[in-house]
């Protein structure tokens, strides 16, 4: 099932959201969401692990038909605070979703790999319910900085004491296992130190950076492909029987 957030889990993620740290991730990982997940006016979107509601607001403002889902009842009462009805919001786990194949254009996995037991599940069923593409963004294994975030939780309460971390070539590799070799695109983005904050955004938008599998949030997007697959041997042995029976024996 993975780590449910609690009321004082929420207040740690808050709190991290306001940091400069937080602040910054969420405004270069939003440009890098939607250059990769290209979202269209009127598409039907599923927010997985909504959270306090960041992304859902993003996707509404966007014109999107937007619905959220969350383990967390603390998560849902926030996110329901700031949405009022521009969402449908649900509680559930993303590794059993309440949703009908194909329900959704397009889904996101954003923060939320990180906090689950079972990553197969979750991408088996977010490539159920999505019909078109999928976004996955999750916190990265081999930047310094995420590195430095779970040195730090391993002394002090912050969200990130419970977080897996995961690499570019992990996340690939899992997408190909539970759906395929579908079509991906991929992106990242490096949160500057503090005394290079005068030129962080010349150098946090350089395509250097973001084209490196060592950014501080990694994001992934695949499209979902769908292919039928002959059983030519049976179709092959079908065609055999019918060439040696007698005439007329397959017919009236």
């Amino acid at each position: 099932m993975g780590h449910i957030f609690d009321q004082k889990l929420v207040r740690l993620y808050e709190a991290w959201e306001k940091s400069p740290e937080g602040v910054s991730l969420d405004r270069l990982s939003t440009q890098l969401i939607i250059r990769l997940l290209k979202p269209q006016r009127g598409e039907r979107i599923l927010d997985i692990g909504c959270g306090t509601g960041n992304h859902l607001l993003l996707f509404h403002r966007l014109g999107l038909d937007v619905t959220g889902i969350d383990a967390s009842p603390y998560m849902l009462d926030i996110a329901r605070s700031r949405l009022g009805n521009k969402a449908s919001l649900k509680i559930g786990r993303a590794e059993d979703l309440p949703f009908e194949d194909n329900e959704f254009d397009v889904a996101t996995l954003i923060y939320t790999l990180e906090f689950l037991d079972d990553t197969y599940a979750a991408l088996r069923e977010v490539g159920r319910v999505a019909k078109h593409r999928v976004f996955v963004g999750v916190l990265n294994g081999l930047s310094l900085g995420c590195i430095g975030n779970k040195c730090y939780a391993l002394f002090h309460d912050t969200i990130f004491r419970e977080a897996q971390l995961f690499t570019l070539w992990g996340l690939k590799n899992s997408v190909k296992k539970v759906c395929g070799n579908v079509p991906m695109e991929w992106g990242s983005v490096q949160v500057m130190p503090f005394f290079l904050r005068k030129y962080s955004e010349r150098i946090e938008m350089s395509p250097v950076l973001q084209s490196s599998p060592f950014g501080r949030f990694l994001g992934l997007v695949f499209e979902m492909t769908y292919t039928l697959r002959t059983e030519s041997l049976r179709v092959t042995e079908r065609l055999k029987k019918e060439a040696e029976s007698p005439a007329g024996t397959s017919g009236f």
